[in-house]
């Protein structure tokens, strides 16, 4: 019986030739199971990254790209353009003019160059205490709360830098014109049809809308 053979089993199990049984590790089953899920991880991303590329070739992955008004991501606001300014006619509105300067005559000439364009004149002559020989620049406007966006608007288009005031206790619909010193004349009706069309336009006005940025 050779020292190899185990007990019990006499010669029939005997180990012959110059070779030794060679004992196996035991697989690691754990180390191939992450290995494997590791693996689809991976090919999941690499097929998520790939859909991402296409959407941004093809143009499909953002919202921004879409043919439309550009929107401030920041404020969330879309600009939209509003209707067209109603302005009144000169025909509609009664301007009262007077002259708080010594040179005679100005309110008269005023008035009557304004008729020509169309306004209709009221009370022409000297201004009152309050205001003569104490406005320097070229005129004041002067209104009720309701021409502060209408006649206002209109008659200050005839004029260069003139001031305007709303008056909340004043009443009815017309509106003064006292000449200053700084008052030389009028502007061109060229000048002033430009200023009332670029009034009368369209502004573009922001919409508050969510945007996905």
């Amino acid at each position: 019986m050779s020292m190899l053979t185990p007990p019990g089993m006499g010669g029939q199990y005997r180990i012959r030739g110059n070779k030794y049984p060679r004992m196996r590790r035991p697989r690691r089953r754990g180390r191939l199971v992450v290995m494997a899920v590791a693996s689809v991880a991976v090919l999941g991303m690499m097929g998520w990254g790939t859909l991402q590329l296409i959407d941004v070739f093809t143009g499909n992955g953002g919202k921004a790209s879409a043919v439309g008004p550009k929107s401030d991501c920041s404020t969330g606001a879309t600009p939209s353009a509003t209707a067209a300014v109603r302005l009144p006619e000169p025909g509609g509105i009664t301007v009262n003019v007077f002259n708080a300067t010594t040179r005679s005559g100005l309110a008269k000439q005023t008035a009557d160059e304004l008729k020509k364009r169309g306004f209709k004149i009221g009370d022409v002559g000297n201004a009152t205490e309050k205001f003569d020989k104490k406005v320097k620049g070229t005129g004041i406007l002067l209104g009720p709360t309701t021409s502060e966006n209408t006649s206002l608007p209109v008659l200050a288009a005839q004029l260069a830098s003139v001031e305007r005031r709303a008056d909340a206790s004043r009443k009815g619909s017309d509106v003064d014109l006292i000449l200053g010193n700084g008052f030389k004349n009028l502007t061109s009706k060229a000048d002033a049809d430009k200023a009332l069309a670029a009034l009368a336009a369209p502004k573009p006005t922001s919409t508050s809308s969510k945007q996905s940025c």
